[in-house]
């Protein structure tokens, strides 16, 4: 049985969506946060953590008043502090009833009038500024977070016998050590579902910390392992680990946790969250609604 938020998510699952090719905000529907964040306390209204969801949609398209088709790789952000997510499938049917929509006597003016439509429509819907920008199609790819290890190079494959995949924080386990270390790690094989469709969605977690307690990255493979049956939507998949992780480590040490998903339906979806205390320069490149940052082949 659907919950409220399934409920409100499936608004358009399964169903044909008339006039998704005619200009219609309507289409849009968002997602409270406060649902999910209260099964891991936490409180909209005093968040552990900082960030943005950032979003890529690869397919949008208009024309101009003389009917010239426009695509463009349309990037999109909020803050994670907003009330509202908007749910993917909206998002896909919103953006595609631009396809047949007439708007401004050349590209740059359809262009600039799509984003300032955007903008207003997600911003109202949300309750919160959303910022969007047009890639051009000649912007080259920024790299990202390359100091990242692959948690792989430090585990013993053959010794692991992995049997959780459902969320299980109990397997994380920490040691002390005498010094304050960092550590960058990168685990490529993060899967979780959608809680509406359940189809999987897949991505890369990155996973920095600044503390005097260790992570031994055996536990923590299992734990982002076990999400692999989960489902949840993204933004609350990085939220869960954020959370779990902050639970096992003191309380003033540095985290980051960033998950850039693969594209599903032409949109993906990047969202990232940090202790306030803690500064990673790549993730600014992320969330330049004017760059193009990419990691991996997948993205």
């Amino acid at each position: 049985m659907l919950n409220q938020t399934e409920k409100i998510a499936s608004t358009f699952l399964g169903k044909k969506v008339d006039g998704s090719e005619k200009y219609n905000p309507d289409l849009l529907v968002a997602i409270p946060r406060f649902e999910n964040r209260e099964q891991y306390n936490i409180h909209n209204d005093a968040l552990p953590f900082v960030g943005w969801d950032v979003w890529h949609a690869y397919e949008f398209s208009c024309l101009t008043n003389n009917g010239i088709p426009v695509t463009r790789l349309m990037k999109l952000k909020y803050n994670c502090n907003s009330e509202f997510l908007v749910e993917s499938k909206s998002l896909k049917l919103y953006l595609n009833s631009f396809n047949m929509t007439k708007l401004g006597d050349n590209i740059a003016e359809c262009l600039e009038i799509c984003k300032q439509q955007i903008e207003k429509d997600m911003s109202e819907k949300l309750k919160t500024k959303v910022t969007v920008n047009f890639i051009p199609n000649n912007t080259k790819k920024v790299e990202i977070f390359s100091e990242f290890r692959d948690i792989m190079s430090f585990v013993n494959e053959e010794a692991l016998k992995i049997e959780n995949y459902k969320e299980a924080p109990q397997v994380l386990k920490t040691e002390p050590t005498d010094i304050e270390n960092t550590y960058y790690l990168t685990f490529d094989s993060l899967r979780s579902n959608c809680r509406v469709t359940h189809q999987p969605d897949f991505g890369d977690v990155f996973i920095y910390y600044k503390s005097k307690k260790h992570i031994i990255e055996a536990s923590l493979l299992e734990y982002l392992t076990s999400f692999r049956s989960e489902y949840h939507f993204h933004e609350e998949c990085c939220e869960m680990i954020f959370k779990r992780l902050l639970d096992i480590l003191n309380s003033n040490d540095e985290l980051f946790v960033c998950a850039l998903y693969t594209r599903r339906g032409g949109i993906d979806i990047c969202p990232s969250r940090w202790s306030k205390n803690c500064n990673i320069e790549d993730v600014n490149k992320l969330i330049d609604i004017t760059s193009y940052a990419r990691n991996s082949i997948k993205q």
